[in-house]
């Protein structure tokens, strides 16, 4: 794939991260927008489907996200009927998963997702996209595990 003129190159990884995140968040938001969803609202919708019940503090690991949006997408996604959460053993740990109009939803969106993903590996090449889903885990559990390391030195 050739580079896009207008986009020059970022010395920073962080910055060069982001603007592409966003720039694909974009691209799929452009498909999902008629099913009225979000791109967090599919992922998340999408590893509750795969997943089946999952803690909110291991959907936040799974995704990197921080609490706090984590709190608020889930609750407009849990006001929205299709998500609903159950009290685990500990009563301050909510166990997340799929209504039957969030697995509804989730299926009415697939085939906008599907559509974006296409577009994306017809733009990016197909062999070219799963070596960068590959990179894009292995340098977010590396990040991961560079904070975790500081985090465990301040302490």
């Amino acid at each position: 794939m050739r580079p896009d003129p207008s986009l020059p190159e970022l010395a920073c990884l962080c910055a060069s991260l982001r603007r592409a995140s966003r720039a694909v968040t974009q691209a799929y938001e452009n498909e999902l927008r008629p099913e009225g969803l979000r791109a967090t609202q599919l992922t998340l919708l999408h590893i509750l489907k795969r997943n089946g019940s999952l803690t909110q503090g291991e959907i936040g690991d799974l995704l990197a996200l921080d609490s706090t949006t984590l709190t608020r997408t889930l609750g407009l996604m849990e006001s929205a009927g299709w998500i609903h959460w159950r009290q685990g053993e500990d009563r301050r740990e909510r166990h997340w998963q799929l209504t039957a109009a969030g697995e509804r939803k989730w299926k009415k969106a697939l085939p906008a997702w599907e559509r974006a993903q296409a577009k994306a590996r017809a733009r990016i090449g197909g062999r070219e996209m799963e070596t960068l889903l590959a990179e894009l885990a292995r340098v977010a559990g590396g990040a991961r595990a560079a904070g975790a390391a500081k985090t465990r030195a301040r302490e």
